[in-house]
């Protein structure tokens, strides 16, 4: 596996009990990672880590249920995570949401509230948990899921897309901080993914039509295209990268 080998490393992702996180846990463990992965169902977690150690042919992935909007939830994850595996070397922010879908002039205070304490503060709250571990080591990587809405305005989707470019923000002043700790900060934006969460966004004739005219790929994206870009960043392969986000989007952002 060369640069790409991540033996020996432990990685935490959250939003990792299906689509995009599964499938980039499957893949860290396929390079020689432990995985812990992360999200509020434990069962669809326990169900994940059989497909993962499955895939991998021996016992490497771990679940651990939380939810990231309760800090001392997260810092439970962090904590048990090092008692069952040990030092946290690559983190994936992948848990987001989108609570509500209407004009940013018209949101209520609590969806707001909502949409920015998981896409935006609780992935600080990750980072400021887990960095110590990293810089200890005098290496670390750190990866956060934003999405192409990042980068153009939106009607209906405009408080979302606020909080992911506020990611990237966020994602870029963590790598300025913690870059000469050795530690590296990236974000990943993908474009349209047939995951559940976008699943109302591409589960229709008039989705299927917009891949095919507004894609140059001509096709969705799916779950295991981030894979690899998730490799890529939690390995040497991309060891001097950070502060950056990358488009995952067969090529639809271009345009942006």
């Amino acid at each position: 596996m060369g640069i790409f080998d991540l033996s020996g490393k432990t990685a935490l992702l959250t939003g990792a009990s299906k689509g995009i996180g599964l499938e980039m846990a499957r893949a860290m463990a396929q390079h020689g990672a432990n995985v812990v992965i992360s999200a509020r169902d434990m069962a669809a977690l326990e169900t994940a880590a059989e497909k993962i150690n499955g895939a991998v042919g021996m016992p490497c992935a771990t679940p651990i249920a939380c939810n990231i909007t309760h800090k001392d939830q997260l810092q439970a994850l962090v904590d048990q995570t090092r008692k069952d595996i040990g030092p946290i070397d690559i983190v994936v922010g992948n848990a987001g949401v989108n609570p509500y879908y209407g004009p940013t002039s018209q949101i209520s205070d609590k969806a707001y509230e909502k949409i920015m304490t998981v896409n935006v503060q609780s992935n600080l709250w990750l980072a400021q948990m887990v960095v110590g571990d990293m810089i200890e080591k005098g290496v670390g990587s750190m990866m956060f899921t934003s999405s192409i809405g990042a980068f153009k305005p939106s009607v209906m989707l405009g408080t979302y897309a606020m909080s992911k470019l506020a990611l990237i923000s966020l994602v870029r002043n963590l790598a300025a901080e913690f870059g000469p700790s050795g530690v590296r900060v990236n974000a990943i934006c993908p474009g349209l993914i047939r995951t559940d969460f976008a699943r109302e966004l591409w589960d229709s004739p008039e989705g299927e039509r917009r891949a095919r005219k507004e894609i140059p790929l001509g096709r969705l994206g799916e779950p295991e295209d981030l894979a690899g870009v998730a490799v890529f960043l939690a390995s040497d392969a991309s060891r001097y990268m950070t502060g950056q986000a990358l488009t995952v989007c067969g090529g639809s952002a271009m345009w942006t």
